[in-house]
């Protein structure tokens, strides 16, 4: 066996025997190693404020004035570019964000920890669909949640959590949503349902007033998406404890920040390696089109990495509703999938199948000899800030991403190796 495939049966291994556990429930500043009184982390790879496309600088804007950083839109701008503001990728801090994932102090995050490797990942609440702030919108509407969230509902959930026994098992979750007819990206009905089961439970017994247990119980119940967030945080965490395995081509994370995507690779530290990022191809919601829409951006391409989302399509035909295509497209991505992976997932897999395992484990070398780029399934968000979400498709990533981390898996190894 050579080393690099040594270093990858060691990745994956890793990988496959994570465990990731819903712990907590807490706001960001208080968990998150990296979070300092004035960071924001933002999704994709690194960016300044002037390179920021509208989408992340409406989600900074909307920020700043839901921590009260700035009085007014005109405030946000001025501080945003100030330079007294420290901005962070996400995957920096153990974290993932969708879309513009940008996620502040006073922000209550899922916290989840790997009991197998003792790593912990972190994903900010799901705010639901539309005109949010993870797709730029900031109006009052939009901070208004925010703060419902940060006072009514993030408390809520965190006292549930703690008051179950060993935490929540999300990797069980994901692998019985898989055989309802979930993905784990923008398929999330089943895995929201059973998560409302079990947080339901929890949340009876916490004591909560009767008005506001309702109140929280409707807005997880009327947001199909809210299980998205733990979905990425189980994946986050799963995939750091495959990190930073010396010669391993193993993609550890996929991301994208509206106008690069980045990918990291086991075997290469910290290193991002970037390409321009592509406009989704897709379903648009009534007077939008592709003229409007932002290149592709959010964290939320780890379940892809982890082997959910377009990779495991095949075990969600619905989503051809949200995103286009027919249910046997969902099938050939799939399959397609299976040749640029170095393994079949050991728990998450496709009934329609066979009950095979999904495509898991981005090989840079095999996105590279084959062509065949991953297939990321996603929102889309208007190009405008403060917009909102126009659509959904799907994307791939640009192959010089993969090209040119394989060149510095071949650099690192030397001539002799």
């Amino acid at each position: 066996m050579s080393a690099i495939a040594r270093a990858n049966e060691t990745a994956v291994s890793r990988l496959m025997a994570a465990e990731p556990v819903l712990v907590d429930v807490r706001p960001a500043r208080d968990v998150v190693p990296a979070m300092t009184a004035r960071t924001l982390l933002h999704a994709g790879p690194p960016i300044s404020w002037e390179r920021m496309c509208g989408p992340m600088r409406g989600a900074v804007t909307g920020a700043l004035r839901y921590e009260r950083w700035a009085k007014s839109a005109e405030d946000a701008e001025g501080l945003a570019g100030s330079g007294e503001i420290a901005y962070a990728p996400c995957h920096h801090a153990s974290a993932v964000g969708p879309m513009a994932g940008v996620v502040s102090p006073a922000m209550f995050v899922l916290v989840v920890e790997n009991r197998a490797h003792g790593n912990r990942a972190f994903a900010t609440l799901n705010e639901g669909l539309g005109r949010v702030l993870r797709y730029g919108a900031n109006d009052e509407t939009v901070i208004a949640r925010l703060e419902w969230m940060e006072e009514v509902l993030g408390p809520a959930l965190g006292e549930a959590i703690r008051r179950i026994d060993g935490g929540l098992d999300l990797r069980s979750l994901i692998a019985q949503a898989l055989s309802m007819g979930d993905e784990g990206h923008n398929r999330n009905r089943a895995g929201t349902s059973l998560f409302f089961r079990a947080i339901a439970r929890a949340l009876l017994r916490s004591g909560l007033p009767r008005a506001r247990l309702a109140m929280v119980l409707e807005f997880i119940d009327g947001n199909d998406h809210f299980f998205l967030n733990l979905s990425m945080a189980a994946c986050k965490a799963a995939l750091d404890a495959a990190h930073g395995v010396p010669g391993s081509s193993l993609v550890t994370a996929m991301a994208r920040n509206g106008v690069e995507v980045g990918i990291r690779v086991s075997g290469l530290g910290d290193r991002w390696f970037t390409g321009p990022a592509a406009v989704p191809a897709g379903l648009f919601f009534p007077g939008h089109g592709p003229a409007d829409a932002n290149p592709d951006i959010g964290d939320s391409a780890i379940t892809e990495t982890a082997g959910l989302g377009g990779f495991a399509m095949a075990a969600a035909p619905g989503i051809v509703e949200f995103i286009g295509g027919c249910t046997d497209d969902a099938v050939r991505t799939t399959l397609e999938m299976y040749e640029i992976t170095l393994a079949e997932h050991a728990h998450y897999r496709i009934p329609a199948l066979g009950f095979r395992g999904t495509p898991t484990g981005i090989d840079v070398r095999k996105v590279v000899a084959t062509g065949i780029l991953p297939v990321i399934n996603t929102g889309i968000a208007h190009r405008t800030p403060g917009v909102g979400q126009i659509g959904a498709g799907i994307v791939r990533p640009p192959l010089a991403c993969f090209a040119d981390a394989l060149g510095a898996l071949a650099a690192a190894r030397g001539p002799s190796a």
